[in-house]
């Protein structure tokens, strides 16, 4: 099975207003098409570790790897084209562009990309649209769908480029266990049916039970 992600001894220091070890000697491994969860109290370094895990923050020590290539030290334009290729993000605020279609944002990051033509990217957001079973909202703003129908927009954004994995920072964690249940469900679908990488932090014991593994963390360590 092939390793889409992998961390090996991250360590990250907080070095304002005093020096704190945050992150401490984190190793592990993501296998292509798994689901896993991370979970901890608050304050363990959970985000603090998803913003290097998806080369937002570059500040730490170790080695950082996608698709087995050494991600640590590359250049910021070079990182942007991998995080915008590679990575799909799903966060606990969905972040659309209210004055946009649901199909505009969906198209950005493809847009970003400029490997395809705007027709292409087109046909592509509204595939990802059908496969969560929104197509019917493409062409109303982004301000006029129901919460639940903005996080599958922010899923069909977030698989716009085909992703190698997905992160997910407390994706259900502003809906109700009725969408949190369909966000669930949609995210085991694209891991068994499409062989899709998922890494999502989330404090829902629920939720992180039906994942293939839990990553526990705690005062910055990996636990089990």
């Amino acid at each position: 099975m092939s390793i889409v992600l992998e961390a090996k001894h991250i360590n990250k220091f907080f070095k304002k207003p005093v020096k704190f070890h945050v992150l401490k000697d984190i190793s592990f491994q993501i296998k292509k098409g798994e689901f896993a969860s991370i979970m901890g109290k608050s304050g363990c370094g959970k985000s603090t570790l998803l913003y290097i895990l998806s080369t937002m923050d570059t500040d730490y020590d170790g080695e950082l790897y996608l698709n087995n290539e050494l991600i640590t030290g590359q250049d910021r334009t070079h990182l942007s084209h991998l995080r915008n290729k590679h990575i799909g993000f799903v966060f606990q605020f969905h972040y659309l562009l209210s004055e946009f279609s649901v199909l505009e944002n969906v198209m950005l990051p493809a847009k970003k990309l400029t490997e395809k033509t705007n027709q292409e990217i087109e046909n592509d957001a509204m595939q990802k649209l059908k496969i969560l079973n929104i197509e019917h909202l493409a062409k109303k703003r982004a301000s006029q769908v129901s919460g639940g129908e903005k996080q599958r927009v922010a899923i069909a954004r977030a698989l716009i480029n085909n992703p190698s994995i997905i992160m997910g920072d407390e994706p259900t964690g502003n809906l109700d266990s009725y969408n949190a249940e369909n966000v669930f469900n949609i995210f085991k679908q694209l891991s068994d049916e499409q062989g899709l990488s998922l890494l999502v932090v989330t404090h829902d014991k629920d939720f992180a039970n039906k994942t293939d593994r839990i990553i526990q963390m705690r005062d910055g360590r990996i636990i089990g």
